[in-house]
């Protein structure tokens, strides 16, 4: 069987989470699978280290030019020059027109929903509406379109299966996320040390993955932390990652609370390996977003011996369960209230690490890479029968 597999910016230096599910999925296929032919395309970009190929694995580095003429025009012309039997995209979007099976990556339909495009309207970037406008178009068609869609939790399979208006699991499935083994606790001193002096690093501070995407509740994030630091007088820091110190000071203006910049350190872009040093160093991992469809963030803060705050809404509790802090993330005193919480109680503190300890375990990449070789296997035969 030959395979196809969508990983268009595996290549781009600053990858994301759903460029790490792809890279993780292809490298745990390279260890499990040597009998079938795998062909990925990726576009061309400066990190070519990050995936190699090997006796069966062969990587295409197409041109094409912007996202939309790559996927629609260049990605299903060379799936088909290279004979796929599968085609196996990975980002919430695919090609319209391909006779060669599709299995579709579905992370989430965000973009889709009226409460969350009321958000977008007012705070997102261009780039992410273009980006959500070009999915709202495509997806719905690439849902008909493809054998099979994936999703990676059961409360976005319901949200998929609802908004689509799909039934039974023939069309639709959930196959859960991962977290990689390099996250686990720090302890090497130098490690750590090299870390701190790398990203400037306070000695006590929180961990917040925020963003500019709405979901990601930055604001409601700044307004607990702010609230926190006026009820306690704490000298803890706020770290955030790669984010415009012009957008956050907007952000800050809004809560009424511009010296709240003195108490925030931003690292800018944290490579993947850095991270597990960045967690082990904090005090507390908040992850209070509006909407995820998984939230692989929480398993790597979990692995790494982290206590985490998170949200009641979307999958979070699903993924979580009992292992983290749950509050409600339109309510920012319920933030304040968790952190101030975890920090006075260590009893509660060490539950919570000890539970998500135990929960991250629960979730590999090569238990996701083993279900998705199964639909390959599974779509391959169906095809093969009709023809």
């Amino acid at each position: 069987m030959k395979i196809g597999i969508e990983g268009q910016r595996l290549f781009r230096k600053k990858k994301h989470g759903m460029d790490m599910v792809a890279l993780e999925l292809i490298k745990n296929l390279q260890d499990l699978d040597h009998e079938n032919e795998y062909f990925i395309f990726v576009k061309p970009d400066e990190d070519r280290s990050v995936l190699k190929e090997t006796t069966n694995f062969k990587i295409i580095e197409l041109n094409g030019g912007p996202y939309p003429i790559w996927e629609q025009i260049a990605l299903p012309k060379a799936a088909k020059k290279y004979g796929c039997d599968v085609l196996h995209c990975t980002s919430n979007t695919a090609p319209f027109f391909t006779s060669i099976p599709l299995i579709t990556i579905l992370h989430d339909i965000i973009y889709m929903e009226s409460s969350y495009l009321k958000i977008l309207k007012s705070s997102a970037s261009t780039y992410q509406k273009f980006g959500n406008i070009y999915r709202k178009l495509v997806v719905p068609r690439v849902v008909q379109r493809s054998k099979k869609v994936v999703t990676v939790s059961h409360f976005e399979k319901n949200r998929i299966g609802e908004f689509f208006r799909i039934k039974g699991d023939k069309k639709l499935d959930a196959i859960y996320n991962g977290v990689s083994e390099h996250f686990k606790p720090v302890i090497n001193k130098e490690e750590l040390q090299q870390v701190k002096e790398k990203y400037n690093l306070p000695d006590k501070y929180f961990f917040f993955l925020g963003n500019t995407d709405p979901k990601k509740n930055t604001k409601g994030t700044l307004k607990a932390f702010s609230d926190f630091l006026k009820q306690t007088e704490a000298n803890h820091k706020l770290v955030m990652l790669d984010y415009d110190k012009t957008e956050l000071n907007f952000i800050l203006n809004e809560i009424d609370d511009t010296n709240l910049i003195n108490h925030i350190v931003l690292t800018g872009y944290v490579t993947n390996t850095d991270l597990p040093a960045i967690y082990s160093q904090c005090d507390i991992f908040l992850y209070p977003s509006l909407r995820e469809s998984f939230g692989i963030p929480m398993l790597e803060a979990m692995s790494c011996n982290v206590p985490v705050i998170t949200s009641n809404t979307s999958s979070m509790p699903e993924i979580a369960e009992d292992a983290a802090h749950i509050i409600n993330p339109f309510n920012p005193e319920e933030i304040t209230q968790g952190i101030i919480e975890i920090l006075n109680n260590e009893a509660y503190r060490k539950s919570l690490c000890d539970k998500g300890m135990k929960r991250s375990k629960q979730f590999s990449w090569k238990n996701m890479a083993k279900e998705y070789l199964k639909l390959y296997e599974l779509i391959h035969l169906e095809h093969s029968k009709k023809q």
